[in-house]
């Protein structure tokens, strides 16, 4: 069997996560007898030592392993011939910022896996980290809310919380929400500035459900959309609840009537370049210049795809610094949460917040699908490539060429190249 590498993450300082943990590897090496060769990582959620334990070999050179995972992607320039990269290689969309490592995948005969096709015969994903990018995303947004509103001289029961990175785990994150916000709420009731409260989520895969799950854990009551426009004007509203709404597909083809109605817009849809947008630039800008101070306060962008759904976001923003200002009127973008405009959550790795919790979920995705990857014999061609069947669809490139469902990256290759 083929020597399995797993490659220290390089790509930001906040990178900690991995592919597999360290029982992982343990199964690995003393069960099913394969030879797992590591880079070293000073950074990784889990120490060299904790590998080594469980039975890895650390080393800098991974040249002898046939298939290499990762979390990121790889830098082409350390893209070995003849091998085989699981990552999430930001490729399948045409993203220019991928296109070197794909020439570079081609260039040396190396077939490229991305997990994020990897998907059951329903379409949904078998390998993610969606969930802890909603986990983190959910209590990202409830911490800018609570800055937002003390930068405008209003304490809140969000005052208290803090980044996701600040938290240990996501139980602790969770058991703060619900013994100091959720008691705060019910005791003390909302500011009248914040009500009612309306959180709205799109999107119906692990991202949105996972940002669900959190704010689940606060007094929450659930309304439909079309009772959006008629909820500021109902006195009997209790002020000790949330008020959640979900947008489904059809809700989104003239979303802009709901912007004015909402206290925070978390999106975690899927897009591509030509989908319909949620919200544009135009449309923020009306919003604004209607109302000098609209309820809209937090545009929490999961998805977190430059100019994409939500045009506001013009760029990302990493865990320490996780929001800026969108100012509706030039376009522009300011670190922190004062100005005009709606505070954007824009961090483009999420799930990095909880490395640890993140490494041992996505892990457990993974690991079936790892004694079948390293069978694999890649010398084969595409069309005799011997993989798990949900694998197959995820590779991108092998032998030399694009894997023919991927044929449409050859305009976005010929682009970059010019």
């Amino acid at each position: 069997m083929a020597v399995l590498g797993i490659r220290r993450e390089d790509k930001n300082p906040w990178e900690r996560r991995a592919p597999l943990t360290p029982h992982h590897v343990e199964e690995l090496v003393r069960e099913l007898g394969v030879t797992v060769a590591i880079e070293p990582s000073e950074k990784r959620i889990y120490s060299d030592q904790a590998y080594r334990e469980a039975g890895a070999e650390l080393t800098d050179d991974l040249s002898g392993c046939r298939l290499i995972l990762g979390v990121k992607e790889v830098p082409p320039e350390q893209v070995l011939a003849s091998t085989t990269y699981l990552c999430f290689a930001h490729v399948i969309k045409g993203q220019p910022q991928g296109m070197p490592l794909l020439q570079r995948m081609l260039q040396q005969n190396s077939t490229l896996i991305d997990y994020e096709p990897i998907v059951d015969r329903f379409g949904r994903r078998l390998v993610f980290f969606g969930r802890h990018a909603g986990y983190a995303g959910m209590i990202d947004a409830l911490w800018a809310l609570g800055q937002r509103m003390e930068h405008e001289g209003v304490e809140t029961a969000f005052s208290g919380v803090k980044r996701a990175f600040d938290y240990k785990s996501v139980a602790e994150a969770c058991e703060t929400l619900v013994k100091d916000v959720g008691v705060r709420i019910r005791e003390q009731r909302l500011s009248s500035s914040l009500h009612p409260l309306v959180i709205g989520f799109t999107g119906g895969g692990n991202v949105s459900r996972g940002a669900q799950e959190i704010l689940d854990h606060l007094p929450v009551v659930e309304i439909e959309p079309d009772e959006l426009k008629s909820l500021a004007d109902r006195p009997e509203l209790s002020r000790r609840v949330i008020y959640k709404v979900v947008f489904r597909r059809p809700d989104r083809l003239q979303f802009s009537r709901h912007l004015p109605h909402l206290t925070m817009l978390v999106n975690g849809i899927y897009w591509e370049p030509g989908h319909p947008k949620l919200a544009t630039r135009g449309e923020l800008r009306d919003l604004w210049q209607r109302q000098p101070n609209p309820r809209l306060k937090v545009l929490a962008d999961l998805s977190c795809d430059i100019d994409g759904s939500i045009e506001a976001t013009v760029q990302s923003t990493t865990p320490n610094d996780p929001v800026f200002v969108f100012d509706p009127e030039s376009g522009k973008a300011t670190l922190g949460v004062a100005g005009r405009g709606p505070v954007v959550l824009a961090v483009d790795n999420l799930p990095a917040e909880f490395p640890r919790d993140s490494t041992e979920h996505f892990g457990d995705s993974l690991f079936p699908f790892v004694s079948g990857l390293l069978a694999a014999d890649y010398s084969a061609s595409f069309e005799h490539l011997a993989l798990p069947a949900a694998i197959l669809p995820a590779v991108i490139t092998h032998g030399g060429e694009l894997t023919p469902r991927y044929r449409n990256l050859e305009e976005a290759l010929t682009k970059e190249t010019r």
